[in-house]
């Protein structure tokens, strides 16, 4: 039984290598549905449905866990997906979401919190709700202020290379102002989506000025690492599953998008090349 890494893109390349850095032995098979991404901008009914045929193709290959490395897909899809469509005893399908959140109160010190994301996660406001239950459960009374960016250009402008130019400051400069005109006590920024962290760079020089000309000083948390701390510990909780899972160390790599796109937009997210092959997912 392998580990299943979905995302409608590239950027689930981000937790995928964060996660094979954390457990390098099991085997695992990321599909990207580049050709129809971007899902961020597609309605609740279109990211459900594509998003479980991801789910079914990667369940007739052989997997047993499944994780949905986009936010756009675990914003929309996942419950509904756990709910109706998989049975728990023969497969789990996990998001980025909820362990991203479970991350936030051990760095946040005033309770203001900004969640950068696509417009789908944006609007299905899931970070908001999920943020919400975890300070509820703290118990301490303590304020919690939440404020959402939805930033359409960023995974373009990732997807095709031109995110380290200057051009690419105008979007970095226009998403975090207006974000920080809603609330300028942010003091942790979730980026909330998996293309993001390839942006960091900017992201931080931003927060740097802004703190340096009187602003508070924000951190900028990426989901990699968390997500691969986190799939760590749901393994170690679950023995069962762990021990069905097979160690060669192996990772397929399967696109809908011609495979000689996908391998060289790859290389902007991973730092070794890959080979790929090519899918078309049933309807």
């Amino acid at each position: 039984m392998k580990i299943g890494i979905f995302d409608s893109g590239y950027g689930g390349l981000t937790i995928l290598d964060k996660i094979r850095e954390r457990l390098p032995e099991f085997d695992y098979i990321y599909l990207g549905d580049n050709a129809r991404a971007p899902y961020g901008t597609r309605s609740f009914e279109v990211i459900y449905e594509y998003s479980l045929q991801a789910v079914r193709w990667l369940e007739q290959q052989g997997c047993r866990l499944i994780i949905l490395a986009c936010n756009t897909a675990s914003a929309k899809a996942l419950r509904t997906i756990q709910q109706r469509d998989i049975d728990p005893e023969r497969l789990r399908v996990l998001g980025v979401i909820r362990p991203t959140v479970e991350a936030v109160p051990a760095i946040m010190q005033t309770g203001h919190v900004g969640i950068l994301a696509t417009p789908a996660t944006v609007s299905s406001t899931s970070y908001v709700l999920e943020l919400e239950k975890i300070n509820a459960m703290r118990g301490d009374g303590k304020q919690l202020v939440v404020e959402q960016q939805a930033c359409p250009m960023w995974v373009p402008l990732i997807e095709s290379g031109e995110h380290m130019d200057r051009g690419a400051d105008f979007f970095v400069d226009k998403y975090l102002s207006e974000l920080y005109s809603k609330d300028p006590q942010i003091d942790t920024l979730v980026l909330g989506c998996t293309h993001y962290p390839l942006l960091i760079e900017k992201i931080q020089g931003w927060l740097t000025s802004y703190a340096l000309n009187g602003g508070i000083h924000a951190t900028p948390i990426c989901q990699g690492g968390i997500v691969a701390d986190s799939l760590s510990d749901y393994l170690r909780r679950h023995i069962d599953i762990e021990q069905a899972l097979s160690r060669n160390g192996t990772c397929r790599f399967v696109t809908t998008e011609s495979t000689t796109k996908f391998c060289d937009s790859a290389s902007l997210f991973l730092s070794t090349a890959v080979e790929a092959e090519h899918i078309e997912l049933p309807e």
